[in-house]
């Protein structure tokens, strides 16, 4: 087995809440208001949709059904792949070489692993806000969540990558609850993701979107533990061992320093960490950041030095 490389869960697809389009001679990033599912491949238009994609979105207007209607695609069934929450959504501080999509950094707010001359390091992360070497904004809060669509393949997943604070703690939130409330059975609960829009100060009164995870459409949550107890059970007896899966992704996670690849992250720079995206080109999930909290000596020194300046005599 090759030693420093991270075994992450095998993606068959993509999902995203905005693409990359050419404006000026700049490839940037622009937000839409609906999911699309991809595949891995890409033509001259972009990303190749998916055949999930448009299986979903028929089934938004089945046959029969009244005419009209949104055919945005805005909830995606799924289930996950793991009961450990921090192993279905990688949620780090990261920083990435942005000629070469290398990875250069990445951290929890406590501590984190980075690229130096000397070779890799392991150094305090006091976050962006707080890191000289993140000042330039090229380290970002980085998702990545892993979920299943369909039956057709039980450990490929679709990957949803995000640097958006609200998809990111809403995502982490939700599983944490769904994980203690179902009793550790969150690989079987049957799930969807929810796209939301919000409005906040810094997005200028716009709607901005994240995603949420939420009991799938059609059924309570009473009515979603007993299905997940039934199919927690069905696996038992097939000899499905969930704990040994999630052990084996943990172990798989632990050997790389980084789990994105060289040719991996040149995507990830392009459509997450672009040169000049803020604040004219938001990324595809508007970055809703609230700025650094000033501390209390840092604003009463502003409101004084204001105070003696309207009180200094005026000089010719």
């Amino acid at each position: 087995m090759l030693k420093g490389l991270a075994l992450t869960p095998p993606v068959i697809g993509r999902i995203s809440i905005g693409k990359v389009v050419e404006k000026n001679g700049k490839r940037l990033p622009e937000k839409d208001d609906e999911f699309t599912i991809t595949s891995q491949v890409q033509n001259k238009d972009g990303w190749v949709a998916h055949p999930v994609d448009d299986t979903l979105r028929q089934a938004l207007h089945p046959p029969g059904s009244a005419p009209g209607g949104s055919t945005k695609l805005r909830g995606i069934p799924i289930h996950l792949l793991f009961n450990d929450p921090a192993l279905n959504l990688r949620a780090q501080y990261a920083m990435f070489e942005r000629t070469s999509g290398r990875p250069l950094c990445v951290g929890n707010g406590e501590h984190c692993r980075r690229m130096t001359s000397a070779g890799m390091q392991q150094l305090p992360c006091p976050t962006p806000a707080g890191c000289e070497v993140a000042q330039q904004g090229h380290c970002k809060p980085y998702g990545r969540l892993h979920v299943r669509i369909g039956d057709e393949d039980a450990l490929g997943t679709f990957i949803f990558r995000t640097t958006g604070f609200n998809s990111i703690r809403t995502l982490t939130t939700r599983q944490q609850y769904l994980q203690a409330l179902s009793g550790d059975r969150l690989a079987s609960l049957p799930l969807e993701l929810r796209l939301r829009g919000k409005s906040t100060t810094q997005s200028h009164r716009s709607a901005i979107y994240y995603v949420d995870l939420v009991v799938r459409q059609g059924l309570t949550l009473t009515q979603a533990l007993e299905e997940a107890r039934k199919l927690q059970q069905a696996r038992q007896d097939a000899g499905f061992d969930q704990k040994a899966l999630d052990e084996a992704a943990r172990q798989g996670y632990a050997q790389g320093a980084f789990e994105e690849s060289e040719e991996e992250g040149l995507g990830v720079v392009e459509e997450f960490y672009p040169e000049g995206a803020e604040p004219e080109h938001p990324p595809a999930e508007h970055q809703d950041r609230p700025p650094p909290r000033r501390s209390l000596s840092d604003r009463l020194g502003d409101r004084l030095e204001a105070r003696a300046r309207q009180s200094a005599p005026a000089t010719a």
